[in-house]
């Protein structure tokens, strides 16, 4: 028989990027730019997001970047496990989700 593990607690901070990445702004300033939170927020919360499982990162191609001309941006997406956190996070905020619009993707 299996032990549940208890949900992680999500601050609200985390919750509002978990939602963030999942309505499409998928790297760090856009993050910031529908968060309005400050890249030193940002940044060690995904840092611990991705180190929960909560979310992935991946950098872009060099060449997607240089077609921009743009350094190379860390897309984020979230895990299965992101997923169901962010599901049970929305009972817990469930202001958030209507915060942030879809983003118009922009991955290459």
């Amino acid at each position: 028989m299996g032990v549940m593990l208890p949900e992680p607690k999500l601050s609200h901070t985390a919750a509002m990027i978990l939602h963030a990445i999942h309505a499409g702004y998928v790297y760090g300033f856009s993050v910031m730019e529908v968060t309005g939170l400050p890249s030193g927020t940002v940044y060690p919360a995904m840092r611990r997001l991705e180190r929960d499982g909560l979310i992935r990162s991946e950098w872009e191609r060099q060449t997607a970047a240089d077609r921009a001309l743009r350094p190379a941006r860390k897309y984020y997406k979230l895990t299965r496990s992101g997923k169901a956190t962010l599901e049970a996070s929305q009972k817990r905020y469930p202001l958030l989700a209507g915060l942030m619009p879809p983003a118009e993707m922009e991955k290459a």
